[in-house]
Formats: C-alpha cells, structure tokens, sequence
C-alpha cells in the first residue's frame, strides 16, 4: 500500500479510482449501486468534484481489493496538497484579475512572481487596466511598486 500511495500522494482520488475500474472493467452506475450508493456520487468524485468519506472508503477498499484505508489515506494527502497549494498561491496575484494577454511574450505559467517582481510590475503599470494596476499594487504593496516605477526611466520620461 504505501508504494501506491506515495505514487498518488496528492492527486484526487477519484482519479485513481475511476483508472481501478477501468482496469477491473467495472462501470460506474452499476457499481456504485452495488455499493448502495448513488451513481452521481460516484461519478462526482471521479471528477474531482466530491470527496471520499471513511465510510464510503471502506466500501471501496473491499470492492476493489486494496488494502483498508487506501482510498481514505488518498483522500487526506489529496486534502494536504490542496492546503499546501493554497499557501503557495500567496506566491502569485489573482490571477484572474490579470490577463495573460499582458506577458505575450512570456509563458505566463512559468513567471515567478517573487524574483521577476520588476518586470510583472513595470508591464502592468504600462499596459495594465485599472484593475490589474490595483491587483498588483495589493499584491505587491505600494512602496515596492513606487520603488520600482522610480528606478525606471520611461515612467519618468513620460511625467516630463
């Protein structure tokens, strides 16, 4: 169990879940009414839209031959990682405030946010709408993105 599990730590377990049917050649509507439980449910979870419950674990866990526990411990490091992440997100803008637009250029998933602060500052403050400059500014705070617009020259030349 614990190889499978570091396999999938932090992927939704429906995931995992609806590749052990496949391979079974299980369908889910019948399965999941095998386990007294409704289709949807099942079919919600293997779309990463609903959890697993402990009990509903079990059921699984005994369906599918895995050890007792195993899609419930998925469920907890799937949960984990989603805390994690939203740590992380502290790391980036809302991002769907700015529009990618801006970074043509740039594959705007791979821009960190923390060590290239000057140039996401100086192409908002450019090209930005209100909302993107306010976005930034809040992110960023005002004395960093004031620094910034100082030490570059085109947003002095155009006050002149």
């Amino acid at each position: 169990m614990e190889k499978l599990i570091s396999k999938f730590k932090g992927i939704h377990p429906g995931i995992i879940l609806e590749r052990e049917l496949k391979r079974k050649g299980f369908k889910k509507g019948p399965f999941a009414l095998s386990l007294n439980e409704y289709p949807q449910t099942l079919n919600d979870i293997t779309k990463g839209k609903r959890g697993i419950t402990a009990s509903l674990s079990i059921k699984l866990d005994q369906s599918l031959g895995l050890e007792e526990g195993t899609m419930f411990l998925l469920q907890a490091y799937y949960e984990i990682q989603k805390e994690k992440d939203k740590k992380t997100s502290n790391d980036k803008p809302d991002l769907s405030i700015i529009r990618q637009i801006l970074f043509w250029d740039t594959e705007f998933e791979k821009i960190n946010w923390q060590k290239q602060y000057q140039a996401v500052i100086k192409r908002v403050m450019e090209r930005g709408n209100d909302d993107e400059k306010d976005e930034i500014i809040r992110f960023y705070g005002k004395q960093k993105v004031d620094e910034v617009k100082m030490t570059d020259n085109s947003f002095n030349l155009r006050k002149s």
